[in-house]
């Protein structure tokens, strides 16, 4: 895809994020929106895989390991075609696959079960150092919140990554500065990230994170480094897109009510629009 389709599947992600919240009555927009642009590159131009066959062996690995931001995913995989657009609909009602956190055992396109954060990059680490061991070329992507960085477990992942050398491996921080309690540097604050990952000995990237040129250069910078895993730090606004979500930390994990949701799928139609004008 070119950086003109990308942004409008961003735009679509976003529909689909505010549409799954909205139907639900309940779930996490801020920072599913603040993910989209991340979203739209990594399954609609960065990572091999294939909604025909999402089990093949090759494929390129993803973990959400902010969980919780699973409305944005669904949108991903729905838009890029492992199983009807239509269903996000039915995001967390009773009997439906589309659960409040991912399921790999009942999403397509799923590959690692998540919710209890802090986990979600062990997983990835696993998952890399297999391919390592069995000698397989996939790479693994794992998307955490720069709020779920203040869980211990992500430093002991961070720390054996580095120790295994594993350069198979992009781990990618949605730093929109906000959690559920507020803002990140008044309830832990995680800053300098950048220097942080720099002090596990990963090679470090600082990016805006709804800039796709921006984006595009650091996966694929990402793709050159040798013998260390790679950090994106992409630098988002949470509920980016919906102009009254835009940065307020109380849209985390609440869903609009129908005035809201007409206006915030307003707000997304116009933005469309002029995507498609450009």
């Amino acid at each position: 895809m070119n950086k003109s389709e990308l942004m409008k599947t961003a735009n679509e992600i976003r529909k689909g994020v505010v549409t799954g919240v909205y139907y639900a009555r309940s779930g996490h927009p801020g920072g599913s929106l603040s993910a989209a642009e991340i979203y739209s590159y990594l399954f609609f131009e960065e990572m091999n895989i294939d909604p025909g066959n999402p089990q093949k062996p090759d494929r390129d690995r993803f973990v959400l390991s902010k969980g919780h931001a699973a409305p944005g995913y669904y949108a991903a995989l729905a838009l890029r075609g492992f199983f009807p657009v239509e269903d996000i609909k039915t995001l967390r009602h009773v009997g439906s696959y589309l659960q409040g956190h991912p399921d790999m055992k009942n999403i397509p396109g799923v590959d690692m079960s998540t919710g209890s954060l802090g986990q979600g990059i062990s997983a990835a680490v696993g998952m890399a150092i297999s391919a390592k061991l069995s000698g397989d070329s996939y790479r693994v992507y794992t998307l955490l919140g720069d709020g779920e960085i203040q869980e211990g477990q992500v430093w002991e992942a961070a720390m054996l990554a580095s120790h295994r050398k594993l350069d198979n491996l992009v781990v990618i921080v949605d730093n929109n500065g906000l959690q559920i309690d507020g803002k990140i540097e008044d309830v832990n604050s995680p800053y300098p990230i950048d220097k942080k990952f720099e002090a596990f000995n990963f090679h470090v990237i600082n990016v805006d994170g709804h800039d796709l040129d921006a984006l595009k250069a650091a996966f694929d910078e990402a793709k050159t480094v040798k013998g260390q895993p790679t950090a994106i730090i992409a630098k988002t606004m949470k509920g980016k897109g919906v102009s009254f979500m835009e940065d307020v930390a109380s849209w985390h994990g609440v869903a609009p009510n129908e005035e809201q949701y007409k206006l915030a799928m307003e707000e997304l139609e116009k933005a469309g629009e002029a995507l498609c004008q450009k």
